[in-house]
Formats: structure tokens, C-alpha cells, sequence
């Protein structure tokens, strides 16, 4: 005869309390597995790339040197003085106005290359959201293309353009192009794919045509995003423009190329400060744009 206890039902709480803890158990062995194949992927890391504290340590006095050597040779007397009188601040800055010509046609080619590359991912980032095609194919192929775009460096498409068309300006406005391509339109498609899809769902059922639903429909909901990337795209190609010069890109990478080859200290310490300066105005105005033409939700 069988007793009652054996056909009593487990107890609910110490079957959830077993459950509870077996899935910590399965959790910490997987954080533990990962965190020693990340530490293991830090050390392979630093040792390939020879980070070993005593070569940092031997190597920082070799740094501290290089920029006291960039440091210029002022004279607090002759701080004032004209473009001849060593210790003055124009006689190192001689060649102030030059840099100010390459800096302008500098931020001319990033501004050039942010326009042409964010007007191609706007057009690409449609057909690249999963959910405004229906063509597996369609989407697949622009992916993969804007994929190609962003996976090469920029400074390797200036390289081929500079080898297509000569050295100069049009070498690095076409690969800050190309290169903004990949990157906006990935960023274009994500937030496409996050739209509110009754707008659309009203204008197909009207009889709007495929382009009138991404006129109508998506856009815009999405323009004050596509604006603020558009502009931080910008500030970044702005950087961007003034190390393409190393290859023949033009701007003021070249003179930057040129003074850091035959080691003209202190020229080299004017013109990054020229630099810096120019990006961090550049920067400014950027956030004015953006605070200017972006409603405040989209901040």
C-alpha cells in the first residue's frame, strides 16, 4: 500500500530555490570563462604589441625630451617684437598666414566630404533597414557595400585616390567621403529601423508609393538624428582631414608631414596648436549648430 508521502508534490519554493540556484551557478562559470578569456586576450594583446611597463618606463624620458624640443625660444622682452627678432611670438609664427591658407582649405574638404558622404548614406540607409524593403537581396547588398565603406580605413582610400588623380585636395575629400558613407549609413539605417510604423502603415494604405512612404513617412521622424550625426561626422572628419595630408591628401596634413620629416621643432609645436585650436572652434560651432537646428527632445 502506498503512503500518502509519496504521492505528495515536491515543495514549490525548494524546487524554485533549486532552480535559482543553479542558474547562478551556470552564471558565474560563464563570467568567470569570460573574464579569463579577456584577461588572456589583454595579455596576448600586450604582448604582440610589446606593453611591458619597462619599456614605458624607459621610453617616457624619450617623450619628455621630444616635446621640450618643440618647445619654442621665447624672450620675455621680445615677446612683441617683429617677425625678425628671435624670442618674439611672430618669429615663431612666421609662417602664420600659410597655415591659416592650408587650415581653411583643411576644413573646406572635411565640410566637401561630410556633405557628399552623409547624402549618399541618407539614400542607402533606406534600402539597408530591415524593415522599410521587403528584398532580402536589396537589403543584404546595401549592408555589405556600406560595410566595404566603413571597414577601410580612410587614410587607405585617400592612397588609391591619390594614386587615381594626383596629389591634392580631391585625393581626401573623396575618401572622407566614402568613408562617412559607411559609417552615417549604418548609423541612418539603425535609426530608420526604429520609426513608428503607423505614419507609414496610413500612407500605404492611402497608395503612396515606396519613395512617398520614406519621404513622407520616415524622414520625417527621423531628420533630427540624421543632423546630429551628420554633424559629429563633421567634427570627426575634421580631424580626419588634417592626418589624410600624410599621404598626399592635401590640407595641412602635408605641412604637417613635412615639418615632422626634417624635424622642425619648434614650427611643429605652431602648427598643432593652430590645429588643435581650429578643431576646438570647429567644435564649438558644431554644438551651436546642432543646439540651433535640433529640437530639444532630440538632444
Amino acid at each position: 500500500m502506498t503512503s500518502l508521502s509519496e504521492h505528495r508534490p515536491a515543495d514549490p519554493v525548494a524546487a524554485f530555490e533549486a532552480g535559482r540556484r543553479a542558474l547562478v551557478r551556470q552564471r558565474r562559470r560563464a563570467t568567470l570563462i569570460g573574464l579569463v578569456l579577456f584577461v588572456a586576450a589583454v595579455l596576448a594583446g600586450a604582448s604582440i604589441g610589446e606593453f611591458y611597463p619597462s619599456k614605458l618606463a624607459a621610453g617616457l624620458p624619450r617623450i619628455g625630451e621630444y616635446f621640450q624640443r618643440t618647445l619654442p625660444t621665447l624672450a620675455w622682452g621680445e615677446l612683441l617684437s617683429d617677425s625678425k627678432t628671435q624670442g618674439s611670438v611672430a618669429y615663431w609664427y612666421y609662417r602664420a598666414g600659410s597655415y591659416l591658407v592650408l587650415l581653411w582649405q583643411t576644413a573646406q574638404m572635411a565640410i566637401l566630404g561630410t556633405v557628399l558622404g552623409a547624402a549618399a548614406a541618407l539614400l542607402l540607409s533606406f534600402p539597408a533597414s530591415r524593415n522599410l524593403v521587403r528584398s532580402h537581396w536589396i537589403y543584404h547588398l546595401s549592408r555589405r557595400f556600406l560595410e566595404i565603406c566603413r571597414s577601410v580605413p580612410d587614410i587607405v582610400y585617400a592612397l588609391c585616390f591619390v594614386w587615381a588623380y594626383g596629389v591634392g585636395p580631391l585625393a581626401g575629400i573623396l575618401a572622407m567621403a566614402v568613408h562617412t558613407t559607411g559609417a552615417l549609413g549604418k548609423l541612418f539605417s539603425e535609426v530608420n529601423e526604429a520609426v513608428d510604423d503607423k505614419p507609414l502603415e496610413g500612407i500605404r494604405a492611402a497608395g503612396g508609393t515606396w519613395v512617398q512612404i520614406m519621404r513622407f513617412g520616415v524622414l520625417p521622424q527621423v531628420l533630427p538624428n540624421f543632423l546630429s550625426y551628420a554633424l559629429l561626422r563633421l567634427e570627426i572628419n575634421i580631424r580626419s582631414a588634417s592626418v589624410l595630408g600624410f599621404v598626399g591628401a592635401g590640407g595641412i596634413g602635408q605641412e604637417l608631414y613635412y615639418i615632422v620629416s626634417f624635424n622642425y621643432y619648434e614650427e611643429l609645436s605652431a602648427l598643432v596648436l593652430m590645429i588643435v585650436a581650429a578643431v576646438t572652434l570647429i567644435d564649438l560651432g558644431s554644438e551651436r549648430l546642432r543646439s540651433a537646428f535640433l529640437p530639444r527632445e532630440a538632444h
